[in-house]
């Protein structure tokens, strides 16, 4: 699904990224963890298309995006990359589910589809009777639901997080983290999770450590069997 080759990124004379190699498989839920100046984020917004790597290729979906326009790039993003911040970015003046219609209404789908498809990812957020609330009028876990299905619209091939429950409290928190495993069994959805949650980092396929702009290490997660 994602294969990053030789990823080095650097701003005037620090050495962000030195060198990342990294493999995604379709349907894995991996989260990348480390101190802060690791080169976390910068990784995952080059692994969004949302910025460009000094050095080394980054293929999505069979696609380098490095060879792409910047029209092309644009519309590759919208297409098959979803994200999810950790202020959720919702658009004050629209309502939930006007946000999640948007990106759909971008990619050139019609009104009433991305209307219809808004409304069923709003109700497996069990979101139905929030549809026409505005931000201010969400709770915070449920401003994160709506960026959620908002990621969701277009069907994309990953869904990249960067400290997406980092503003939450702990029930909406584990709710969140419930939630997208939940996406991962029902969507065969993939994501690329950066946070400081421990306890997120644990739930995940495969923990990716970094320090200094390296992968330290890449943990699956063992199993045990009981005899």
């Amino acid at each position: 699904m994602i294969e990053l080759k030789n990823i080095r990124k650097s701003f005037d004379s620090l050495n962000v990224l030195k060198g990342i190699d990294l493999h995604v498989s379709s349907g894995e839920v991996i989260s990348i963890v480390g101190p802060s100046g690791a080169g976390k984020t910068t990784l995952l917004q080059i692994m969004g298309t949302l910025d460009k790597a000094d050095e080394g290729t980054v293929c999505i979906a069979g696609t380098d995006v490095t060879k792409l326009g910047s029209k092309q790039l644009a519309k590759f993003r919208n297409q098959h990359i979803g994200f999810i911040f950790q202020f959720h970015q919702l658009l004050p003046e629209f309502t939930a589910l006007e946000n999640v219609e948007i990106p759909a209404l971008i990619a050139g789908v019609s009104a009433k589809e991305a209307h219809q498809e808004a409304k069923e990812l709003l109700a497996f957020m069990g979101l139905s009777e929030r549809e026409q609330h505005k931000p201010n009028e969400l709770s915070g876990g449920e401003k994160q639901r709506v960026a959620v299905a908002r990621a969701l619209i277009n069907h994309p091939s990953v869904i990249l997080a960067d400290e997406p429950s980092g503003s939450l409290d702990t029930k909406n928190k584990q709710e969140l983290h419930q939630l997208f495993f939940d996406l991962r069994d029902k969507y065969g959805q993939t994501f690329v999770i950066v946070t400081h949650d421990e306890e997120l980092a644990r739930l995940t396929d495969r923990t990716i450590h970094m320090k200094d702009g390296l992968i330290l290490e890449d943990e699956p997660i063992e199993t045990t069997t009981n005899e």
